[in-house]
């Protein structure tokens, strides 16, 4: 393609082989010009070359999102996630928008300590429209071209329309990562900050240099900015297929309820401390994860750093390398009836997700959702548990079915292989009947919300003091 080449990895195999056990020479990225160099200034971690600042970018991350910090975010799930069972009684046909504010304000809490109380925040649709127009910019066909011919970047300016509109991109986002990042340290140094992925950067940029500290305000806001962008999406679009998956494979949806009404009963609802005892629960998100993956080609394509040989081939240095991960997850030797939306092929598979990635024997991981080696993921194990939690407390308290065509009187399916989005894809917009499965259901949950919520000021929404069982950390 133009002066690069591109190789697309459609197996496990290679996958292990190359972006596993060879990840110290295929963690670099393509050359991603319009959208990482100039629409985000070099500062952003998806586009950013293997270097010293992504290393350290990494290193953080890993840090404050490993499984141990993860469990501290749990009160942040269990809140968001009642308010959207309630938010599902009241209007259950705007499931869309309820997972994706239950998605956004968690990410928003976890990020950078506040919550958006309905869908529509204008907080988050700040951040909404942001990353809308990055992912435009990044599909246009000049873009693209400005990656593979990197003469045409030396054009005068009136022929590169899209670098002018780059540009403006960027400061315009720059300015709002900036602000929240700056809101979220002011915070800090007030005392009234909520605990979050903010508390716990501003802490390691007080550091001295040499001990991963002194980065700049624009990479730090850079680094919380396109954190919550990523973890905002992904999770809201994972639970809309899943619940596509029950509505077109309903007898999942009667094993799932089955496990609950055993292990839960009616009398409460479960909590992540449940999940050990619900292994079809924990089939039902790898099943999600493989069979609507929202990153279908991999967020981004690695990049070789070296001339390399593999299986007789040479890959020259700077090859982009593509996981084709919707081609993986449609192998039929990996996964046996793969169209169908089938949680018992996991049957017996007791490893967890984030586990299951580092698996020695590919052939055993459950999917690849999360990507694979040093740009693997890092918020997996936040994503785990949002999730988990998510279509636990979903099957526990909700039938959902499909409505009725009017026309036809005959049900209204979605349609399995019609997908939308740009770097993140989802089930096209489908029609569902959501109803508690029973009175007593509902009545746990609205008691649930109402217990929850006390925490809340009553007037924004936000917290009013720090979640029981969350430590607010000291700079």
């Amino acid at each position: 393609m133009g002066t690069k080449t591109l190789i697309v990895l459609n197996n496990d195999q290679t996958v292990k082989d190359l972006l596993d056990k060879r990840s110290a020479i295929y963690s670099d990225r393509m050359e991603m010009y319009t959208t990482g160099q100039v629409a985000s200034g070099g500062l952003r971690m998806l586009a950013m070359h293997y270097g010293p600042t992504w290393r350290k970018m990494r290193k953080m991350n890993h840090a404050l999102l490993n499984v141990n910090a993860a469990k501290s975010y749990v009160p942040y799930q269990d809140l968001e996630n009642k308010q959207m069972l309630v938010d599902l009684l009241e209007t259950p046909d705007a499931l869309l928008q309820h997972v994706r504010r239950y998605s956004a304000s968690l990410t928003a809490s976890i990020v950078f300590g506040w919550r958006a109380p309905s869908y529509g925040d204008a907080r988050v649709n700040q951040f909404y429209e942001a990353f809308d127009k990055f992912v435009a910019l990044a599909q246009t066909a000049g873009a693209a071209l400005s990656d593979f011919y990197p003469i045409i970047r030396k054009l005068p300016t009136f022929l590169q329309p899209r670098q002018s509109e780059a540009r403006r991109h960027h400061v315009e986002e720059k300015a709002l990562y900036l602000a929240n990042w700056l809101d979220a340290k002011r915070a800090v140094a007030a005392g009234t900050a909520n605990p979050c992925f903010c508390v716990d950067m501003a802490r390691r940029q007080a550091r001295p240099p040499a001990d991963d500290g002194g980065f700049s305000d624009d990479l730090a806001a850079y680094i919380a900015g396109t954190l919550f962008e990523a973890g905002s999406d992904t999770t809201s679009s994972t639970l809309y297929g899943f619940v596509q998956g029950v509505l077109l494979y309903p007898d999942a949806q009667r094993k799932v309820q089955a496990e609950l009404d055993a292990v839960i009963g009616p009398d409460r609802m479960p909590d992540l401390d449940d999940v050990p005892q619900l292994p079809y629960v924990t089939a039902c998100v790898k099943e999600t994860m493989r069979w609507m993956p929202t990153a279908a080609l991999g967020a981004a394509p690695h990049a070789v750093m070296q001339d390399d040989e593999y299986l007789g081939f040479h890959i020259p240095k700077g090859a982009g390398v593509m996981m084709n991960i919707w081609a993986i997850h449609r192998d039929e030797k990996r996964y046996p009836r793969p169209e169908e939306f089938w949680p018992d092929r996991y049957e017996g598979d007791v490893v967890g997700i984030a586990d299951s990635a580092s698996l020695s024997d590919v052939s055993k991981r459950d999917q690849f959702g999360f990507g694979a080696g040093r740009r693997i993921c890092q918020g997996m194990h936040v994503a785990e548990r949002s999730l988990l939690l998510g279509i636990a407390r979903l099957m526990w308290g909700f039938n959902v079915t499909p409505v009725t065509d009017e026309a036809t009187g005959k049900p209204k399916l979605p349609k399995q292989d019609r997908l939308v989005g740009g770097l993140v894809v989802l089930p096209e917009k489908y029609e569902a009947c959501i109803k508690p499965r029973s009175e007593r259901h509902a009545e746990i949950m609205r008691a649930a919300w109402a217990e929850s919520k006390k925490v809340l000021d009553e007037k924004t929404g936000q917290w009013s003091r720090i979640p029981e069982g969350m430590a607010l950390p000291k700079l």
